[in-house]
């Protein structure tokens, strides 16, 4: 064993967490095997940010694995932007434990003089990337695990131009990750001064530019009685992929309603990846059932997506 499993979970347990928490750490004390996964390493902050099995540990994603990747990426934001008020994004997707996963990111944030712009629910990834440029933001945080099974969540980093980070901020905000050696070293006090709501407006201004980039509107024009049938696959897309088509100007499009709610446990899939036909064949039963000439489908947080005829 590279490093003392039962040590690293000790200073977890002395360390400033919830009763529960702790009361997790100590059911793993009694089991090797499971406390060796928890805690055999320190779960990676890479270019794309964190991915992994939700859980207590430090090689899980929980509240304070969040917690000290957002503390090293504020420390690196307020070290490039000095004297200016720094602002973020954040969204989530439909992940079990997103929503919290997001306001944790946001108090830390905010904890560190950090004002956060923080979707109001679940929101695309793509509309974070926007969201980054449209408030004028240094950064930006989607917590997602993508298209993995249900029980992975994630955490994706972005910069202020609203893309994932790049060299050399990628492996400048890894370093200052890797500088938060124990729990403590993150401020999880809020100021949810700090903290706006962001929700509808940004929808509306997003909507506007991604109708602007419609190559041919006489095409649409043309074919807009189209059968389409649209899977959220339980994910983001449900809150504006149908209405931006609609927007568009295509006027036949069903919303296959059995995977239409947002649900972390995506009930209906083997896992939510809209380019693997399995994930797909309740939209291609539905479009067989009423005609319909074309099935999209979108994985969690809708960037990625599936086109089936």
């Amino acid at each position: 064993m590279k490093r003392d499993v039962k040590e690293i979970a000790k200073q977890w347990l002395n360390s400033n967490i919830e009763e529960a928490e702790k009361e997790e750490i100590k059911n793993l004390l009694k089991d090797e095997e499971a406390l060796t996964e928890a805690f055999y390493k320190d779960l990676e902050f890479g270019t794309g940010g964190l991915r992994g099995i939700m859980g207590i540990g430090s090689n899980r994603i929980n509240k304070y694995t969040i917690g000290m990747a957002t503390q090293g990426l504020a420390n690196y934001l307020n070290h490039s932007f000095q004297n200016t008020s720094i602002k973020v994004a954040i969204a989530h997707d439909s992940r079990n434990n997103s929503s919290f996963f997001a306001q944790t990111t946001a108090d830390v944030f905010a904890a560190n003089g950090i004002q956060v712009f923080l979707f109001d629910s679940l929101r695309p990834t793509p509309e974070l990337s926007f969201a980054i440029k449209h408030l004028g933001c240094q950064s930006g945080v989607v917590i997602t695990a993508s298209h993995n099974p249900k029980e992975y969540n994630g955490y994706k980093a972005y910069w202020e131009d609203g893309a994932q980070l790049v060299p050399p901020h990628d492996k400048n905000v890894i370093e200052e990750v890797k500088k938060i050696e124990k729990l403590d070293d993150v401020n999880f006090k809020s100021n949810l001064d700090l903290i706006t709501k962001i929700g509808h407006e940004v929808d509306a201004a997003y909507l506007e530019k991604i109708k602007a980039q419609s190559l041919s509107p006489d095409s649409i024009e043309k074919q807009k009685d189209i059968g389409i049938v649209y899977s959220p696959i339980h994910g983001t897309g449900v809150e504006l992929i149908p209405r931006c088509l609609k927007e568009i100007g295509f006027q036949n499009i069903h919303l296959l309603e059995s995977q239409s709610t947002p649900n972390g446990n995506f009930p209906t899939v083997i896992y939510p990846n809209p380019e693997e036909k399995e994930a797909l064949t309740l939209a291609i039963e539905k479009a067989k059932e009423i005609d319909a000439e074309l099935i999209m489908a979108t994985d969690p947080d809708a960037e990625r997506v599936g086109i089936a005829i």
